[in-house]
């Protein structure tokens, strides 16, 4: 599904970053968020937050930063919403995540980015609404990417 019009908020949730892949795809989609005018904002694990501040110390890309339960508190509480939520996904935390985001932002667009060593395995567990990108990938960002790109209309 293309984006007609872009978003004027997204929110990317990031799990642990164990599987490389991760970082490089956040970086990309904030980047590409922001060129069509989207406020990018990130929640994460501390680890997954530094690892990101780290790869962009002025925060060209990802501007705005928290940790994910402080994010959701937000959400909870109805100080944050999203028009556009993307939530990553190599495991099965990321998926819970996933569902309670679902339920927390019902009338968000929710893009579930599912990668890791069995893809499959984790894709038939997201058994909610939601559009899922699903690949193997731990190290090799570039065929998700593709699929990332094209789901979002930035195929070229």
């Amino acid at each position: 599904m293309t984006i007609a019009q872009p978003p004027g908020n997204a929110l990317l949730i990031l799990g642990c970053p164990e599987v490389p892949v991760q970082q490089a795809l956040a970086l990309h989609i904030a980047w590409s968020l922001q060129k069509q005018g989207t406020r990018v904002h990130a929640a994460g694990n501390p680890a997954v937050l530094n690892l990101l501040k780290v790869s962009d110390p002025e925060k060209r890309y990802l501007p705005a930063m928290q940790v994910l339960e402080n994010c959701i508190e937000e959400i909870v509480e109805k100080k944050r919403t999203c028009d556009l939520c993307i939530v990553f996904a190599h495991s099965d935390a990321g998926i819970s995540y996933a569902a309670t985001l679902r339920h927390l932002l019902p009338s968000s667009r929710l893009v579930v980015i599912i990668f890791g060593k069995d893809p499959e395995a984790l894709a038939a567990l997201a058994d909610f609404p939601c559009e899922k990108i699903v690949e193997k990938a731990v190290h090799n960002p570039m065929q998700i990417r593709r699929k990332i790109n094209e789901v979002f209309g930035w195929a070229a």
